[in-house]
């Protein structure tokens, strides 16, 4: 494992991939923690340092994602979830919309187009979004905060003129969430692993530092007081985080291997094929995908009824928001019935049956016991069906096993969300595909990736170096230029908006 990590730096293509997606994901902590101008995040420093953990509602599953920026008041406090509600609303709309349809189908032409529609369309939510959000904290900041906060006690959140406040914080959040949306590209196109997957990941383990806390808070602290752990709760704990994870890769990984057997063909006096073979069929097939689109959908009303309540004063808004809220009923079923919907969904967008037996059928390949062409594809689509079965519940049982922990044994939500749940499936799925796809570059040029399997022997260290392929290498400046004006940039909106809040 650890040969691994440090024959990836040994690649210079992969050591400058690593590099550079390890200085973007700092850059987006960096603009996770400069302040909004004209507001004063102190007040909220002190209203949490007050509480025992931030909540499990929507404020609290909302901050988890945009790796505390909501709470801080920060430049990227709408994270990355306006692209996400995006992307899911152009993907609902491609199966309603011929022309969208058209469009998916077209190749790469086609995708350049519904990506420029995808950011045209988060420009929109993100004003939307961003305006609500404000307003709310400058006529309600309690709703946003927690309840329990009062300005007259804690301070002003909102330190300057309420227009002022809400042209200035509208456009930051904009930009902010725009340039999370050019970061998480970035690292997809010149970096390694999925780009918003990883914005996302590392948001979630910026919490990690914050739940180990809270746990050692829960060990130390005084006999009799309610959450207090001993030592056998600490164990169980343990263990149930050590199963859980392994569950979670289990689901990841586990597949079903469906036999594939090839006929031999003579060509002149050489036979081809004969060999057999399998289709691996992931159980988890849409991987965390439906987890991510469903928080999106659930989160995205709900914080709508929320500002809209609080910036009119309507009770009616809140009340049909909190009923949406973590801890109830309806919550639970809309979001267990939309991981549902989305795997099935996810699952009929990126499976083709058909294709995958016309494949087969070109290439003289059939499964035993089951017809070429339209029998072998409704074969795999019956398959399919049962393992995506299999995967939804999967998927809905670990994403809500944390509110367990919440609400019946008071485990608080920094430390209940590494127990499973959105963050826990979408860090480990996350996790894996980047070192899946580091393997690959290791063991393209002959090293030793993380898994035993994948070793190749019989080589030496002087034939390793000759196989490195420095063909596809950028100029150091091409390719770190965007990466410095981008650090210059949110550089000067923190000091710029340092000076407006001390003024």
């Amino acid at each position: 494992m650890l040969s691994a990590f440090t024959n990836s730096l040994k690649i210079p293509e992969l050591r400058q991939r690593i590099f550079f997606t390890l200085a973007l994901l700092f850059i987006a902590r960096v603009g996770a923690n400069i302040p909004l101008p004209g507001m004063n995040i102190g007040p909220i420093r002190d209203f949490f340092a007050d509480q025992a953990t931030v909540g499990g509602g929507l404020v609290g599953f909302y901050n988890m994602f945009t790796g505390g920026a909501l709470l801080n008041g920060a430049l990227f406090a709408l994270g990355i979830m306006p692209y996400i509600s995006a992307s899911i609303i152009m993907q609902l709309m491609g199966a309603v919309f011929p022309g969208l349809a058209r469009l998916q189908q077209e190749g790469d032409v086609g995708r350049q187009k519904i990506n420029q529609y995808t950011r045209y369309l988060t420009l929109v939510i993100c004003l939307i979004q961003g305006l609500l959000l404000l307003v709310a904290l400058s006529t309600n900041p309690g709703s946003i905060i927690g309840q329990g906060f009062s300005p007259a006690e804690y301070g002003q959140v909102v330190i300057a003129s309420k227009a002022q406040f809400l042209i200035t914080g509208t456009l930051f959040l904009t930009a902010g969430s725009m340039i999370m949306v050019w970061l998480g590209e970035q690292i997809t196109e010149k970096g390694i692993g999925n780009g918003i997957s990883l914005l996302i990941t590392v948001s979630i383990i910026s919490g990690l530092p914050g739940a180990v806390a809270a746990t050692y808070q829960m060990f130390n602290a005084p006999v009799g007081t309610e959450g207090r752990l001993g030592l056998p709760q600490g164990v169980i704990m343990l263990a149930l985080l050590f199963v859980v994870t392994a569950g979670l890769v289990a689901i990841t990984q586990a597949q079903r291997k469906v036999p594939v057997q090839y006929a031999k063909r003579v060509v002149g006096r050489k036979v081809y094929g004969g060999q057999s073979s399998f289709l691996p069929l992931k159980v988890n097939y849409a991987g965390v995908m439906p987890v991510i689109f469903a928080s999106a959908i659930i989160m995205f009303p709900t914080q709508i009824l929320s500002y809209l309540g609080s910036a009119t004063g309507m009770r009616f808004f809140n009340d049909f928001a909190d009923s949406l809220g973590r801890g109830q009923f309806a919550y639970y079923a809309v979001f267990g019935s939309l991981i549902f919907i989305f795997s099935y969904f996810w699952v009929s967008l990126m499976f083709k049956p058909v294709q995958i037996a016309d494949d087969l059928k070109k290439n003289g390949g059939y499964i035993p016991g089951v017809r070429p062409g339209d029998p072998t594809a409704k074969f795999l689509d019956h398959v399919m069906t049962r393992l995506t079965l299999a995967g939804a519940l999967s998927l809905t049982l670990i994403a809500l096993f944390p509110d367990i922990l919440l609400f019946s044994y008071n485990v608080p939500f920094s430390v209940a969300i590494f127990f499973g749940g959105t963050g826990m499936l979408i860090t480990v799925g996350v996790l894996l595909d980047t070192m899946r796809q580091i393997e690959t570059f290791l063991l393209q040029r002959h090293y030793d990736g993380f898994l035993k399997k994948g070793k190749i022997r019989g080589r030496s260290a002087a034939r390793n170096k000759q196989l490195v392929d420095t063909a596809g290498l950028q100029d150091f400046w091409t390719a770190w230029r965007p990466l410095l004006i981008l650090a210059i940039i949110l550089f000067s909106l923190g000091i710029i908006s340092w000076f407006i809040n001390l003024g």
